[in-house]
């Protein structure tokens, strides 16, 4: 992986870390790091999930993979918080 396809993982990683954390409601205690964290490790999952339906190429903008990767990132940052909570 190049320089420029890590950087635009941490970029895609912080939007989408942000949306998920925005689709879950209430407050959550979790840093911005973790944030960021999870929204890498859904987009990263979320396109290969994308990819197995066969939806990750498509003309224009790719919806259906950005909703994949924000519902992950959505369950990975509710799965981190009531982790959290539970200490």
């Amino acid at each position: 992986m190049e320089v420029s396809g890590i950087i635009s993982a941490i970029v895609i990683g912080i939007v989408i870390g942000v949306l998920g954390r925005l689709v879950v409601p209430g407050r959550q205690r979790i840093g911005i790091l973790w944030t960021i964290l999870v929204g890498i490790v859904a987009a990263l999952i979320g396109s290969a999930l994308a990819g197995a339906f066969g939806v990750a190429d498509t003309k224009g903008i790719d919806w259906v993979e950005w909703l994949i990767q924000i519902a992950l990132a959505a369950l990975g940052v509710a799965a981190l918080d009531r982790s959290k909570a539970r200490r």
